[in-house]
């Protein structure tokens, strides 16, 4: 059974209540806080092995300096501009913590989420932060689900659009067309512009569908969504083009990163370590030599997923040393 509701202004706010005193809980949390430490130390130590940072550095030094600059440039953008998804989760749930809060929660998340996976990034370091901010588990998730929305919904209207109508040139050796990914562009824009109808005909509501709760956004959010997260995806290819130093069109360095962030999620490596290389080597390496699309490549995952993960790192520390002086979470064990 299907059933639907207007949406009210703070509906998806959370409990206020408090629930009984649970004696157990403090020490429970403080066993899983060392866990959770002990978890991200581990994973960092491992990611730091995987890296060559002989390699990295030197890639860095022989980018021309206008070019690495500009990449920056690129880079933060669109680290700033990722940083804002989590402001629409705020819409989303009516919670009212601060932007700049939001901000920082979603960046160090975002940036953890690059390196260590999403179970880490995306979700550990969400649910520890906003938790340790007063917001409830339900709203967290719902702050989660929307920012993930967001991210795949621009990946899938952009992805679509260049996969169809400029679908790459495949290397000379690959005996094949690329038909089928014209196919699959032509699906996930069908996919895209179906959800921003949905939002047109029937947003701003609350389906109730077999007992679960699903929030469907205005049009305009829903607009928000896509235009947020297509730039996001251009401000990233657009820094392994300066990188690249202009050798290759943006319109194949776009596709191919694309492709290159699903095969990295499909093959469930962190920081998609190898898989990402691999792919932009295959499918470009008849435009470029292999040495300057891993060189370029390597100043890409410094810039983009080292730097950032260790800026995040340190404000990480600041907003955890600032949660202990504040007495610990405004609302503990409200889910």
């Amino acid at each position: 059974m299907v059933e639907s509701r207007a949406l009210p202004r703070n509906a998806m706010a959370g409990d206020t209540g408090r629930k009984p005193a649970r004696p157990w809980w403090p020490w429970t949390r403080r066993l899983l806080t060392v866990l959770f430490f002990a978890a991200v130390v581990t994973l960092l130590a491992r990611y730091a092995r995987n890296v060559d940072w002989d390699d990295v550095l030197g890639s860095l030094r022989d980018t021309p300096r206008p070019a690495l600059l500009a990449a920056v440039g690129f880079a933060a953008a669109s680290h700033l501009l990722y940083s804002c998804f989590d402001l629409i989760g705020r819409r989303y749930t009516g919670h009212k913590l601060a932007t700049r809060k939001v901000m920082a929660v979603n960046f160090v998340s975002y940036a953890f989420n690059l390196n260590l996976g999403s179970l880490i990034g995306g979700i550990a370091f969400r649910y520890r932060l906003y938790s340790r901010l007063g917001l409830a588990n339900g709203q967290i998730t719902r702050i989660l689900s929307m920012s993930m929305l967001t991210n795949w919904l621009g990946y899938m209207l952009l992805g679509g659009f260049m996969f169809l109508v400029h679908p790459l040139q495949l290397p000379p050796t690959w005996k094949m067309g690329n038909h089928g990914l014209q196919w699959l562009g032509g699906a996930l824009v069908l996919v895209a512009l179906a959800y921003v109808m949905a939002c047109l005909r029937s947003g701003d509501r609350v389906w109730t569908i077999r007992g679960h709760d699903l929030y469907l956004p205005s049009a305009r959010m829903a607009g928000l969504q896509l235009a947020m997260s297509c730039l996001n995806w251009s401000l990233m290819a657009g820094a392994v083009y300066m990188l690249l130093q202009q050798r290759v069109p943006y319109s194949d360095v776009v596709t191919v990163l694309l492709i290159g962030a699903v095969a990295g999620v499909i093959a469930h490596v962190p920081a998609g370590l190898g898989v990402f290389e691999f792919v932009f080597v295959a499918l470009l390496s008849h435009q470029v030599s292999e040495g300057r699309l891993l060189a370029a490549l390597l100043g890409y995952r410094a810039i983009y997923y080292i730097v950032p993960m260790l800026v995040a790192a340190l404000l990480y520390l600041v907003m955890e040393v600032h949660a202990r002086k504040q007495g610990g979470p405004a609302r503990e064990g409200v889910s």
